[in-house]
């Protein structure tokens, strides 16, 4: 089962989070092969990381929680919150396979929270820039709950556009980098 996970920023957890780089990248390296995409968000100035993302393929509910809790940024307190959400990986590959590679263009996170009847099921109909795509479903996988993506776009409006607009209770776009060691 394909879960999606974003740990959100804690205010003022920058020194915190350099503390702990190697701790994290440890962890996440025994995850390897289970990761589908990896990488930290960032505020607008590209710089001030704002959050980490993880989607992965776990057995069940309560290891893709122990994954996402067991982080040691998360035990340290750096992260404010975490979303966790059942996915699924529309695409059917990782982000080592997207055909753009990592490098060239801006990259983003969207997540579009759900409201009514499930939206985006399919792929876009753009999808030569789609590196990571699935609804976010709840724990039973019965029900859409939204969509997330990962993405190459010219701006954030464009990386908004991939989902249909007035479909969403609410969308975020972050700035994104394909994540682990550089």
């Amino acid at each position: 089962m394909e879960y999606f996970c974003y740990h959100r920023d804690r205010p003022d957890s920058l020194a915190l989070r350099e503390e702990l780089l190697e701790e994290h990248w440890s962890y996440m390296d025994r995850y390897a092969k289970e990761l589908i995409a990896r990488g930290p968000t960032f505020a607008a100035d590209g710089e001030t990381p704002t959050g980490s993302v993880h989607i992965v393929d776990l057995p069940d509910a309560a290891t893709a929680r122990a994954f996402a809790f067991d982080e040691p940024n998360y035990q340290a307190g750096a992260y404010r919150d975490v979303l966790i959400r059942r996915w699924r990986n529309v695409l059917g590959r990782t982000m080592w396979d997207f055909p753009g590679g990592s490098e060239g263009g801006n990259r983003y996170l969207v997540i579009g929270f759900g409201e009514g009847p499930a939206a985006d099921p399919g792929l876009p109909s753009v999808q030569d820039d789609l590196i990571a795509y699935g609804p976010l479903l709840s724990d039973d996988g019965g029900t859409w709950l939204g969509t997330a993506c990962l993405l190459r776009a010219a701006s954030p409006d464009e990386a908004r556009a991939v989902l249909t607009a007035d479909r969403y209770a609410d969308v975020e776009v972050h700035d994104w980098e394909f994540g682990g060691r550089r």
